[in-house]
Formats: structure tokens, C-alpha cells, sequence
């Protein structure tokens, strides 16, 4: 297994709130885009993914550590928020995958989104909670509206904004050559999934597909922060 990551600030934000795990030993790997004011964003999307590697180390490989630890996180969050006036209203998104030995693991609240490259094509695991996707979901919008809809960046479920949260559960089956492509909405907006595919087949390495397509969503605005995470199998 090979996993590589990127992260930029974008062109527009001052800061970077987004942050992404790499944990080999547990076989874990998550991306996180974190909102509130000031710097609430930085300090949700940080204690999702440190929380969320704690209650993993600490379930030892539990059947549902994955579900439970996302859970914790976001204990963690509302905790925070409601302690802290300047922390207050905080929360992220968080995408996650744990890789054990009897399989695979996706967990997922937010926007952020997980994808599967197989075969030249990136198809999307993840469902987006979001009042755009909900309006394209129930088609209300096309697609085409969505992407300069006005409310677009309105998430409907986040990590830390409730005292509990409803966490979506993937299981994929993966095979030796599949890749995992792990990215917040800062790239997925501006980026299309077979843009995404062809990327990482035509790149000589996963750090040089990471790079061109950061690239690429500067060259289209570099509207938000940006991070992506990709895992060779």
C-alpha cells in the first residue's frame, strides 16, 4: 500500500482549515474541512482527525471502531464549542478509511468525498450532505445549476454542530490496483471524477497526480482550501 497527500490554502482563504491523517500503523487515513469563524475551522477539522486516531488506537481493531471513534469526534467538537465562546458554532466534515485485514471501512459525514478509481474510472462512494446535493438529489437543480448555486457550500450534517451525529457507513471491496482518492470539496468543485481518474493513471507517481490536480483547481480559482489524499492498493 502507498499513500500520498496534499494540502493547500487555495488562492482566496487566508488560512488553511482543512487537515488530513496518515496512519499506516493503524491502517487509517481521513480528510477533514473544518468552518467557523476566526479560527474555529482549523481547530474542528485538527480535533476530528487527532480524536478520531485515539478512539481507534484505543478500540484495538473493535467491530464498528470506525462508526464509534467518528462519534467521539464529535463529542470532542460539541464539547469544545460550547466551552469556548470563540470556538463557538464550529465544525467539519470528516471522511475516513480503515483498513484492517477482513476489509474495508469508509466513514463519512459532510461534503468531503471518497472516491474508487478502478479501470480508467473514478466512481464516487460518498454521498455529499449538502443543501445543493439534496436539491439535485431530489431534482429540484440539475447538477449544472449546483455548481454556482448560491448555497452551495451549505453543509446539512457536520461533525461537532449537534450533541449527536448520524454517520454514513461504506464498506467497498477493493482489489490489488485500486486506488482510493480521499478529497475535500475545495478540489471536488472544480475538478470533474473522470478528470480525477485520468490524473492518477497518467502520472508517473501518486505524489505527481496530487500535484497536478492541486494545480489544476488553482488554475480554476483556488476558491477554497484543498486537500486530497491517495491510497494505492
Amino acid at each position: 500500500m502507498r499513500i500520498e497527500a496534499i494540502s493547500d490554502t487555495g488562492l482566496v482563504r487566508k488560512g488553511n482549515e482543512d487537515s488530513f491523517l496518515i496512519n499506516k500503523a493503524l491502517g487509517l487515513f481521513a480528510v477533514a474541512d473544518g468552518m467557523g469563524g476566526h479560527e474555529a475551522g482549523e481547530v474542528a477539522s485538527f480535533l476530528a482527525v487527532k480524536t478520531l486516531e485515539t478512539a481507534v488506537r484505543d478500540s484495538k481493531g473493535r467491530e464498528g471502531a470506525l462508526e464509534a471513534a467518528i462519534k467521539a469526534a464529535n463529542q470532542e467538537i460539541y464539547s469544545q464549542a460550547q466551552q469556548k465562546s470563540s470556538l463557538a458554532g464550529m465544525g467539519t466534515t470528516l471522511t475516513a478509511v480503515y483498513y484492517q485485514e477482513d476489509g474495508i471501512s469508509i466513514g463519512h459525514v459532510g461534503d468531503s468525498r471518497a472516491y474508487l478509481i478502478r479501470d480508467s474510472q473514478a466512481t464516487l462512494l460518498t454521498r455529499d450532505h449538502s443543501l445543493v446535493a439534496e436539491l439535485i438529489r431530489s431534482g429540484q437543480i440539475s447538477e449544472e445549476e449546483g455548481k454556482n448555486h448560491p448555497h452551495r457550500h451549505v453543509v446539512t450534517r457536520a461533525l461537532g454542530t449537534e450533541p449527536e451525529v448520524e454517520v454514513d457507513m461504506l464498506f467497498p471491496g477493493v482489489k490489488q490496483g485500486d486506488r482510493l482518492f480521499l478529497c475535500t470539496d475545495g478540489l471536488s468543485n472544480l475538478i470533474k471524477s473522470e478528470e480525477i481518474a485520468q490524473t492518477v493513471d497518467q502520472a508517473a507517481a501518486p505524489e505527481q497526480a496530487l500535484e497536478l490536480l492541486k494545480q489544476m483547481a488553482l488554475e480554476r480559482g483556488g476558491f477554497d482550501n484543498l486537500t486530497a489524499l491517495l491510497i494505492e492498493f
